[in-house]
């Protein structure tokens, strides 16, 4: 099968070498200004893959052959009709403004993390008058914990059991999902919808508060240690697990059954930690991972504050849903960075879905 990546950081590249391990044709796209990775895999005709990184055992090592390593936008949606958008939710619009010329009614789009992606893009498509009717798929993570070592190499130190995603429109979903469990590594599950896929994003627990709420630390140690293992506390975690409360009570109201993050962490990780805390000291793949973010510059912050915690903050504000912890995270980080998140994250208007009911957003993403 072919498939084109679009996006050559951590994920991307990790994701064309797994694609090309299973024996898949594979295209790797990524802009003229970021083209270090391009480069290195045009010249060596494709991607190595560690035994080891800083005496760490990591997993799946080799060398796979990458078809094509291009920054032309055309050659690369013309390659596949299967597209894999692996990158920071903030580069997402931009992409897909340059793909939008080259778009047809048969590709496939699947972002990986989706984070609404389905609703921000569809909204930019129809504001930029493109007639078309794009299939969307939004992955809730990436599979791979994974780093980049050098030019056209990388690390791969766990991979989960399965992800979930949704699909948009739903009347695509059972040909979509198929197609992309005939190449992807592990099982894509299907959820409800794409709104349940941004809900379901783990990072949603993992990163912004605990980032936040360790800045000082994170920065006067420069991230020199286990983020993981180190950053969490008994405290910390009671404080967590407030959050996640507001964050299924938000999913309650709009109709999902959000799986509890320490159960999606067992599934997804295949492990039995009776609390997120012990997920977090216990873990052996996110125990690999011997660095941590250094500065409010994280996109821990800057990626998963005004992607993931802002919209649910937005679906909290209509439902009429007090969500403190939420807010309170998002008013420090905005704080720490001189933004705006409130504003400048994926809002309701962003995502298409202003001046919209309850009623109205949930036919919208279920049609």
């Amino acid at each position: 099968m072919k498939i084109t990546v679009i996006g050559a950081g951590n994920g991307g590249v990790t994701a064309a070498y797994h694609f090309s391990k299973l024996g898949h044709d594979v295209c790797l796209y990524d802009q003229e200004k970021f083209d270090t990775q391009i480069r290195a895999i045009h010249a060596s005709g494709g991607i190595s893959a560690l035994e080891t990184m800083s005496d760490v055992d990591l997993i799946l090592p080799g060398f796979e052959k990458i078809e094509l390593a291009t920054t032309s936008m055309k050659a690369a949606l013309a390659y596949s009709e299967m597209l894999v958008m692996i990158v920071p939710a903030f580069a997402q619009e931009s992409l897909f403004e340059l793909m939008l010329p080259y778009l047809t009614n048969d590709h496939y789009l699947f972002s990986l993390p989706g984070n609404y992606a389905s609703l921000v893009l569809e909204n930019k498509r129809k504001s930029m008058g493109y007639d078309l009717s794009i299939t969307y798929v939004d992955a809730m993570t990436i599979p791979w914990a994974c780093r980049l070592s050098e030019p056209g190499s990388v690390g791969i130190m766990g991979i989960k059991e399965f992800i979930y995603a949704g699909v948009w429109p739903k009347e695509n979903e059972t040909r979509v999902i198929e197609l992309i469990n005939q190449f992807f590594p592990i099982e894509v599950k299907v959820l409800d919808n794409v709104i349940e896929a941004g809900l379901e994003n783990i990072n949603f627990g993992g990163h912004p508060l605990i980032t936040t709420l360790n800045m000082g630390l994170l920065e006067n140690f420069s991230g020199q240690f286990n983020y993981y293992s180190d950053c969490v506390s008994p405290s910390t975690d009671k404080v967590s697990s407030i959050m996640e409360q507001e964050r299924l009570s938000v999913g309650s109201e709009l109709g999902l059954a959000l799986r509890p993050e320490l159960e999606m962490m067992n599934a997804l990780y295949n492990t039995h930690a009776d609390s997120v805390y012990e997920f977090n000291k216990t873990s052996v793949t996110h125990g690999k991972i011997h660095s941590a973010p250094d500065s409010a510059s994280s996109r821990y912050i800057t990626e998963d504050v005004p992607n993931i915690l802002v919209p649910v903050y937005e679906f909290s504000k209509l439902l009429n849903i007090e969500v403190p912890i939420i807010e309170s995270c998002i008013r420090i980080a905005s704080a720490y960075n001189d933004v705006d998140y409130f504003k400048c994250g994926r809002t309701l208007e962003k995502m298409g879905l202003m001046h919209m009911s309850k009623d109205a957003i949930l036919a919208y993403v279920n049609q």
